[in-house]
């Protein structure tokens, strides 16, 4: 081969500088050298472009949205690519040039060679100008490639033909008969060592230019002619099997390649999103179907004619689950900012409640918010638990004032009974008829005691009906614990004693 081909290409960088370097070299480059070149710049790139859609896709835009970057180097790589294949056509069409200029000097070679076979008491006159047609034949050059066998056998032909009529001595003819004889034998030798060379290509490759030269070698003895093609036959078919065998296990490995990324296309194909119901359940397929992005980079390119279909179902697979993904969370956000904004509404109604001394309605409206929050959706907990504070809060801070006020009803109501009690004492020795009159003054009084103290006995039952409500709130959606629901119990049980006097009260009066 021309130039050495590098094993390793770690980036599209690598790939273009080495581009870069054959086309500053001046010359057109080996083809093989070239086409992998290409193979592995456009698969860097593609995983690029594959690399940055996913991310963009991940950070919640639109499969069908997507635009790639310009790639900055391939216009660079473009261009040295079109610079090697115009450097390429022009060694082509000078070679083949050159082939026709071959052609026509070894068809004159060969015409010459031709006439002189025809004229037997010539032959030994004519054998110094013999050889050096000879010479002139295998120092010609190659031809077109249609030509080459028909001048080759046409060349041999001619030879042997002159050296049948030659009227020389045997020593003369041995000579030439040896000459060619070692010649052969060595391409023989060289052809045989061939089987030890590791690159296969390269190999190949030595092969065909032996094939040539042994072409180019005149004949030697009958006896030996088909033993020597023999040898040189075989060693050549062991290169050829090699090379055949090269081309068989790449293409193998490109249908075992196909393979692989079918199976990966049917798991990715085969992923069920009807079951997928939280933001993890949809991640952690989103990772899975990563890692089988990852496999599938590492695994080599499939055949040629399969190699761009295999991939535009891969993508397609992975394209529909992330654009549902997107879909999911972008109608999840949705709803959860719905829920955070029925919240803040909630918190807001009743922040704008809990300085209200309407007691019995202000109750009522808090009791129905607090239902309200308990059939709202999911939120995030962070969000969610800030403002459930800021809603307690406002609930608590006017069922402690309307406690407050329930209190100092009852102490107002528990003076307003002793005092009675000392009026009616006092008036108790004066005159019976006044006495009477009075007592039943007095009575009248102490008749609306019981009624105010009726009504604080009401009161304060609703009071504890309130905690009860909030008791069972709390049991349902509190998440750190059972302090504050102890406490609350505690405060209840606390408020039921109090009832229980406040009902003594009103059976004593």
């Amino acid at each position: 081969m021309e130039n050495e081909i590098s094993p390793i290409y770690s980036s599209k960088e690598e790939v273009v500088a080495r581009a870069q370097a054959i086309v500053d070299g001046g010359t057109a480059g080996d083809k093989q050298e070239i086409d992998l070149l290409k193979s592995l710049y456009y698969k860097f790139h593609n995983q690029e472009v594959l690399a940055a859609r996913q991310a963009f896709i991940d950070n919640g835009g639109e499969a069908d949205a997507f635009v790639p970057e310009v790639d900055a180097l391939e216009p660079q790589f473009r261009e040295a690519l079109q610079t090697l294949r115009q450097r390429r056509a022009q060694e082509m069409q000078r070679l083949e040039q050159e082939r026709v200029k071959n052609l026509d000097r070894k068809l004159d070679i060969l015409e010459r060679i031709k006439q002189m076979a025809l004229t037997p008491e010539d032959a030994a006159k004519n054998f110094s100008e013999f050889k050096q047609l000879q010479a002139s034949f295998k120092e010609g050059g190659p031809v077109p490639p249609e030509r080459a066998t028909e001048i080759w056998k046409n060349y041999q032909l001619y030879c042997e033909q002159f050296y049948d009529l030659l009227k020389m001595g045997h020593e003369m003819r041995e000579y030439d008969f040896r000459k060619n004889l070692e010649q052969k034998l060595l391409l023989c030798q060289r052809a045989e060592a061939l089987a030890d060379v590791e690159d296969v290509l390269s190999a190949f490759d030595t092969l065909q230019h032996l094939h040539q030269e042994w072409k180019e070698i005149g004949p030697v003895e009958k006896d030996l002619r088909e033993e020597l093609w023999n040898r040189f036959k075989e060693a050549s078919t062991v290169i050829n099997k090699r090379h055949q065998a090269h081309f068989e296990s790449l293409k193998a490995a490109e249908e075992e390649n196909l393979h692989k990324k079918e199976a990966l296309c049917e798991k990715v194909e085969a992923i069920d999103m009807t079951p997928l119901s939280s933001f993890a359940d949809w991640d952690a397929i989103a990772k899975d179907i990563q890692a089988m992005q990852l496999e599938w980079h590492n695994i080599g390119r499939a055949p040629q004619k399969e190699n761009q279909a295999i991939y535009e179902r891969f993508r397609a697979a992975c394209d529909k689950f992330f654009t549902a993904k997107q879909a999911y969370f972008k109608a999840m956000k949705a709803s959860i900012n719905e829920a955070l904004e029925k919240r803040r509404a909630l918190v807001e109604k009743a922040e704008a409640l809990k300085d209200s001394t309407e007691w019995k309605e202000t109750a009522e409206v808090l009791i129905n918010l607090q239902k309200q929050w308990k059939e709202l959706g999911a939120a995030p907990r962070k969000q969610s638990e800030q403002l459930w504070n800021r809603f307690k809060s406002a609930c608590d801070a006017f069922f402690e004032a309307r406690k407050a006020n329930w209190e100092e009803v009852r102490k107002q109501h528990e003076a307003d009974k002793e005092a009675a009690r000392a009026r009616f004492k006092e008036m108790k020795g004066k005159a019976e008829a006044r006495a009477q009159k009075h007592a039943e003054h007095l009575q009248g009084l102490i008749d609306g005691d019981r009624q105010r103290l009726k009504k604080a006995y009401d009161a304060l039952k609703a009071e504890i009906q309130t905690y009860e409500n909030n008791l069972g709130f709390l049991t349902a959606s509190s998440k750190k614990g059972n302090t504050l629901i102890d406490q609350m119990q505690k405060k209840i049980d606390s408020l039921r004693k109090d009832l229980e006097q406040m009902a003594q009260k009103l059976r004593e009066s």
